[in-house]
């Protein structure tokens, strides 16, 4: 009983820098898109522009892992990284209230500005969403590691919900002085749960330790740059080729429809604002279920990850079906209940696709393959959105099809997708991942090798 108390407790801590993610990710997308559209009236475009900049700076997670795996700082790996690029982050939210205000005028500096603010964060959470994974994947052990990523999940999900509340109470209505105090918290909340989170978790490196950590990052990828030795890698090694694929096709399938749940409301079933409020809430609660189910199952009966992984996708394929029924026919009943089970679907899904993704990794490249896989994420994330609104203009827009029909439509390709997705995963062998880039790591040494003895002989 005791173990369990203190393995709980264990994992809660290495969850609350999920905590200061969700308190960011909350400000960033319940409260700044609202204030800037609506208050102020900047144009809805680049808010959401302004929103998509860290997907474009995804690639920074390869080159952060990189250096990280490189050059340990202070004899730790990720702890230093993690650290710093929170601090950063946090006090970049100092300037947010300023830097939005400024935009209420539309002048071509306080765009820049913006530009500019939202470029940093979107390097800070690259490094910041690298370090953390990658400190998970080389502190945890295999069988852990799918109820650790529904822990680390669901306390993300839990802070976001509870950022909208704390936000309502510091900022009940809109001024700048409002805005600047509830901004002002942001600083507190992710440093206290950063350091709480992180401290004393890795295990310091000696001076010997290093210097093989150096050398097995070395040895293990490609010369170059980091993104080309990402592509390299992918290229030279087919199963991370296709787990590449599987990762972004399976969220761009997953998301595609989530900046379209609110219009789809309006369009076909004449909701208005408040009962469309309730879909996101609806669809999250669903994740967060299917999370908790999954990592409870797999604590008590170790199911394969992989099989949780196979049966997210096929599962959220049919719901997405489900969902384009629904939509054909106006089964506005059907609506909320077929919101929540693909929600439970998606949860189950990321429960494993997430622990997999920290087991197709290499010891001494963890944060490069963990950077490449957070690429693939921001990929399927950053299209589906531009791809939802092209659909939605080229469709029903242009009147095309009518909205009921164009909304079946995209369902469907969702649909589609995911079990495509699936398709691909079950291509996909860990096993065959790991024998591979063993055998790319030792072609490397023994070309190493030869080089160094050409030289030698020469001399």
């Amino acid at each position: 009983m005791l173990r369990a108390i203190k393995a709980s407790l264990w994992t809660l801590k290495i969850a609350l820098p999920k905590v200061a993610v969700g308190w960011m990710f909350a400000l960033l997308t319940i409260d700044f898109n609202r204030v800037a559209i609506v208050e102020l009236g900047v144009a809805a475009i680049v808010v959401t522009t302004l929103l998509s900049i860290h997907y474009l700076l995804a690639p920074f997670q390869v080159i952060a892992g990189r250096i990280a795996d490189k050059h340990p700082l202070f004899g730790y790996r990720r702890t230093p990284y993690l650290l710093a690029a929170s601090v950063v982050a946090s006090l970049l939210f100092l300037l947010l209230p300023t830097v939005t205000l400024a935009m209420e005028n539309g002048g071509p500096l306080a765009l820049i500005n913006a530009i500019a603010l939202f470029a940093c964060f979107g390097v800070c959470m690259a490094v910041t969403a690298d370090s953390y994974h990658s400190l998970i994947a080389e502190n945890t052990k295999k069988e852990h590691r799918a109820a650790i990523v529904a822990v680390v999940w669901i306390v993300m999900i839990l802070s976001t919900i509870l950022s909208a509340v704390v936000m309502n109470a510091v900022r009940p209505e809109f001024s700048p002085e409002a805005m600047q105090r509830l901004y002002n918290l942001t600083p507190l909340v992710v440093l206290g749960a950063v350091l709480i989170g992180v401290v004393g978790f890795e295990k310091r490196l000696n001076p010997q330790e290093i210097r093989e950590a150096r050398a097995r990052a070395l040895a293990i990828t490609p010369p170059g740059n980091p993104l080309r030795s990402a592509l390299s890698l992918l290229r030279s090694n087919k199963q991370a080729g296709l787990f590449f694929a599987f990762v972004s096709c399976a969220i761009f399938a997953l998301f595609l429809q989530e900046s379209l749940l609110e219009v789809l409301g309006a369009e076909v079933f004449g909701a208005d604002i408040q009962e469309t409020t309730r879909y996101q809430p609806t669809w999250g609660g669903g994740i967060l279920l299917g999370m908790i189910a999954m990592g409870c199952l797999n604590s008590l009966w170790r199911v394969p990850k992989e099989t949780l992984t196979l049966i997210g996708c096929a599962a959220a394929a049919l719901g997405f079906l489900l969902l384009a029924t629904v939509a054909v026919y106006r089964l506005d009943q059907m609506l909320i209940p077929t919101l929540f089970c693909m929600g439970i679907c998606a949860g189950i899904f990321n429960v494993g696709a997430l622990a997999i993704m920290m087991e197709m990794t290499v010891e001494g490249a963890t944060g490069l393959y963990m950077g490449l896989w957070g690429v693939a994420q921001a990929i399927g994330m950053g299209t589906s959105s531009i791809v939802a609104g092209g659909l939605h203009t080229a469709l029903i827009g242009s009147g095309v099809m009518q909205a009921n029909s164009a909304y079946g439509l995209i369902f469907s390709i969702e649909g589609a997708l995911l079990l495509a997705a699936a398709f691909l995963f079950s291509k996909v062998s860990i096993a065959r991942f790991q024998e591979l880039a063993s055998s790319i790591n030792s072609k490397d040494q023994a070309s190493d090798a030869n080089v160094i003895d050409a030289a030698t002989a020469g001399a």
